[in-house]
């Protein structure tokens, strides 16, 4: 996957085919690249800078692998020539955070003539965001989007030959483009797009806007890509998709999720399969009943249920039911007893009262969940939910926030403690961020474990058994 294209030849007309077009660029980049290097007397280095999700976090991957391609060699932000931030803007906040740093990259820019500033990611697409900085960031060099990452060599290429600021943006695209290079941050795991875009409009979110509709790579350039990075030493990998439940449904030959993860299994050599996100709308019985089966799909599923009230959760256009989501947390349960759930709830949405604040904690009590990540309702210009009326006082949802994270807590820790004094198998993840005499695994239900090891274990799947519950995480010892 990381080798250059052998059937380039630079003398040749640019190919129509994507993926050799974008080859035939990075040798172009490369060119001017080393150029670049042999005038400073050193590489030119890079910095790649994610902001956001798991989704941005791959992306990020295919960055750097296109950089590294084109002669970059990746260096801290302080110092890097090539400074790209991947950007996220879920929240307005995330867009104020990526202004201030471009204001601290702006001297170091004037300094260096030869550094150069990309800003790509969900932020891009919005109009006035570009707008904004046409007018007051002009030292930005490349700007562009979700939809045409693919395309990062031939604009760095554009950049270098007109010597002005870059901008392709596209609305939406119905592309994608296979097999170009990646620099994954883990050997033994890795993350694998199985889809692109949104279709489920929730009112609070801009992700649909953004990202674009959904379209589904085909099964078999997933299947291959993995069987290629088994064969590259991993034995982890998480499906990626804003919805993975409804992977298939626009490919001229429809496949169901379930459908797919029957033929990812397969794979010889790959040990655990991960996906997020699920939405409860199209989580069906059939891939219930292949996770019940399953000897390699992780025992972990994140399942947002944003509120535990219906009338909320209409409001929201969620597309389900309390009632509903609570018969699917059953019918997961009873095909896989021993499953961690873990789920997302928005506090203080438009309208939100304390009745139905109260349903959502009947349900975080009902479901007991693995832990969950709790967010105060924010205000998102371009959707529906920022222009409705009964926006909830800011002492109420604070009042609401606190509670809520309270009761989440002392559920986690108890359901957590379930496990202690059990045998479990963890993949061996990095060294202890705060003892370098210990490593740190993750366990098939997604939650950590501390334990004694140094960093030749990393990458191994052992088994570990569980000698005291922390609370959110675990301290153990290699089995015997």
């Amino acid at each position: 996957m990381n080798m250059m294209n052998p059937d380039i030849n630079l003398s040749n007309t640019i190919p129509e085919d994507d993926t050799k077009r974008q080859y035939d660029y990075i040798e172009k980049a490369r060119e001017y690249v080393q150029k670049e290097s042999e005038v400073l007397g050193r590489p030119m280095t890079f910095c790649v800078t994610t902001f956001g999700c798991q989704m941005n976090a791959r992306d990020s991957e295919k960055l750097r692998g296109i950089l590294e391609q084109i002669g970059y060699v990746e260096a801290p932000e302080e110092t890097a020539d090539f400074v790209i931030y991947n950007t996220c803007t879920v929240r307005e906040n995330a867009n104020t955070r990526v202004y201030g740093r471009l204001g601290q990259l702006k001297p170091r820019k004037k300094a260096n003539p030869h550094m150069m500033i990309g800003l790509c990611g969900c932020m891009m697409q919005e109009p006035e965001v570009v707008e904004k900085l046409k007018k007051s960031y002009r030292f930005v060099d490349i700007i562009f989007g979700t939809h045409n990452i693919f395309k990062f060599a031939e604009l760095i290429v554009n950049r270098f030959e007109s010597g002005h600021m870059v901008i392709d943006i596209w609305k939406d695209t119905d592309k994608i483009v296979e097999n170009l290079p990646n620099d994954r941050k883990y050997a033994f795991k890795s993350g694998v797009n199985i889809m692109f875009g949104c279709n489920n409009f929730c009112s609070y979110c801009i992700v649909p806007y953004v990202r674009g509709r959904e379209r589904s790579r085909n099964p078999q350039a997933i299947i291959d890509e993995i069987k290629s990075l088994v064969a590259d030493g991993v034995v982890e990998v998480m499906l990626l998709g804003q919805n993975v439940n409804s992977y298939g449904k626009n490919l001229e030959h429809p496949m169901t999720f379930a459908q797919l993860l029957t033929e990812i299994e397969k794979i010889e050599g790959l040990e655990r399969i991960r996906f997020m996100t699920s939405h409860p709308k199209d989580l069906s019985d059939e891939l219930i009943e292949v996770m019940g089966h399953s000897k390699k799909i992780c025992k972990h599923l994140h399942l947002p249920v944003q509120s535990g009230s219906t009338r909320i959760l209409q409001k929201m256009n969620r597309r389900y039911t309390k009632e509903h989501y609570l018969e699917l947390v059953d019918k997961i349960r009873k095909a896989v007893p021993d499953i961690s759930l873990t789920t997302d709830i928005i506090v203080g949405f438009p309208g939100e009262t304390e009745e139905d604040f109260q349903e959502t904690l009947d349900v975080v009590r009902k479901v007991r969940y693995d832990s969950a990540f709790t967010f105060i309702y924010s205000k998102r210009t371009g959707t529906p939910a920022a222009a409705m009326e009964d926006q909830v006082p800011e002492d109420v949802v604070k009042d609401r926030f606190d509670r809520l994270l309270k009761e989440v807590q002392t559920i986690a820790s108890e359901v957590c403690a379930v496990h202690e004094g059990t045998t479990q198998t963890a993949l061996i993840e990095s060294v202890s961020e705060h003892d370098d005499s210990m490593v740190t695994g993750r366990l098939s239900n997604n939650l950590l474990v501390h334990l004694k090891g140094s960093k030749d274990l990393i990458g191994k799947l052992l088994e570990v058994r569980l000698t005291e519950c922390k609370g959110f995480y675990y301290l153990g010892e290699l089995a015997e």
